[in-house]
């Protein structure tokens, strides 16, 4: 329960910076802000939840790497921004940091 509260709070952590883009379009203001709220929100309460049954070190890491690997992905697919095999390769790059850091 407790990984599943933390892929869940990842996936939250997407949310908010995806409302905050979304809040410069004059007509997605107000959804953009309360996705953004909204996200934030959710996105703590489980992060705090799963930290009762995972090392802070690890819930951490797999929390910013969603979010850091998610947001990159909607924002090469979504909004445009550049799709060169470098960028792709550093987000490979950090979930493979953090599946060596589940090992550990």
């Amino acid at each position: 329960m407790y990984w599943l509260s933390l892929l869940m709070a990842g996936v939250f952590e997407i949310g908010w910076p995806l409302g905050l883009k979304l809040s410069d379009n004059p007509n997605m203001k107000i959804l953009g802000i309360a996705l953004a709220g909204t996200s934030m929100a959710l996105s703590g309460f489980l992060l705090w939840y799963s930290l009762k049954g995972i090392p802070i070190g690890t819930a951490y890491a797999v929390w910013t790497s969603i979010g850091a690997v998610g947001t990159f992905a909607i924002g090469v697919l979504v909004f445009g921004d550049p799709n060169i095999p470098i960028r792709w390769i550093g987000a490979a790059l950090i979930l493979l940091g953090v599946i060596f850091l589940k090992m550990g």
